[in-house]
């Protein structure tokens, strides 16, 4: 998926509190839109409005932070109605991660398609793709950071599978704007892009949204125009 995940700063078995707090349950259920529906304007189910839910909690208090009693408690729903959705909370996080993956590589791909001979406006298309994605995720990103290796391994297997393409997509275009770049060199800037765009976990509402999408594009753009000669 193109995550960075370089090592955990100490003290990181969850968000710092100040993250935590910012990342409330009432923003994640509004995440959705507008009217309750999705982004891609289907109305949102109950079970998408759960998801969320659980992701917010997750993401602030850490997976094992939280329970199935508290998701159901702040889902409004008894235990009952919320395993009728989900099977335990590896089955949520997993709902989370895969799906966001698999979308990250459909829409790299479809960056990366529209610009066939023009590495640099696919650069620039990918960049624009991935930083929106970080802004309108960081509790996804949280979760991905600190929480992946709680998942069995097969849906661990997907997602990693999933990102290895993502990555892939950026590799192909590196080494089409830098000729002569190695795979393996190309590969650290990806993952050296990755980590400015979803930092926006750790970002503080001093800097209003549009600002913060302009400083990530121009850093992570700016980071991969860099000659690449040593």
């Amino acid at each position: 998926m193109g995550w960075a995940r370089a090592g955990k700063p100490a003290g990181a078995g969850r968000l710092t509190s100040d993250y935590a707090c910012r990342v409330t349950v009432e923003q994640q259920a509004a995440r959705g839109g507008a009217n309750g529906t999705t982004g891609t304007g289907r109305r949102r189910s109950r079970r998408d409005e759960i998801l969320d839910i659980a992701v917010g909690l997750f993401a602030a208090r850490g997976y094992h932070g939280v329970s199935m009693d508290d998701i159901g408690a702040a889902a409004g729903v008894t235990g009952p109605a919320l395993y009728h959705h989900f099977a335990g909370k590896e089955a949520m996080l997993a709902a989370a991660l895969i799906p966001v993956s698999e979308g990250l590589l459909a829409g790299g791909r479809e960056r990366a398609a529209g610009h066939p001979d023009d590495p640099r406006g696919a650069l620039e298309s990918l960049i624009d793709f991935h930083v929106d994605f970080a802004l309108a995720h960081p509790a996804v990103i949280a979760l991905h950071l600190h929480e992946l290796d709680r998942l069995p391994d097969e849906p661990r297997r997907t997602i990693r599978r999933l990102q290895r393409l993502y990555v892939e997509e950026w590799v192909t275009m590196l080494t089409a704007l830098h000729p002569g770049l190695p795979d393996g060199e190309a590969r650290v800037l990806a993952h050296a892009a990755f980590g400015l765009m979803n930092s926006t976990p750790f970002l503080g509402g001093e800097v209003d949204r549009q600002r913060r999408a302009e400083l990530l594009r121009g850093a992570t753009l700016a980071a991969l125009l860099a000659p690449t000669d040593s």
